[in-house]
């Protein structure tokens, strides 16, 4: 699954998965300084349960790492990922 990567403007970022125009699931954040500060992961119902969600905060964690930026978990899901799982602890902010 591909992921676009998006500027939103005024330091809003995301990673969108669409097609055929449509948003199927993103994930945004705003950075501050060298924190992204996840605020909203999406899915389209229909694709719910299975793991796109997933692999929009896995494509954000590698952009973090690649960028040596640190992540807080501000939206549901994310702060919910973090919790249930070490693999994010390096981008803990």
């Amino acid at each position: 699954m591909e992921f676009q990567y998006k500027e939103l403007g005024q330091d809003a970022y995301a990673f969108v998965h669409e097609k055929d125009g449509k948003t199927l699931g993103e994930i945004t954040w705003t950075l501050l300084g060298d924190v992204m500060v996840m605020d909203h992961t999406f899915v389209i119902p229909e694709l719910r349960g299975t793991g796109v969600a997933k692999q929009l905060l896995d494509r954000s964690a590698k952009f973090a790492r690649e960028n040596s930026y640190k992540m807080e978990a501000v939206c549901s899901y994310v702060v919910s990922a973090f919790n249930e799982s070490d693999e994010y602890e390096d981008l803990k902010a």
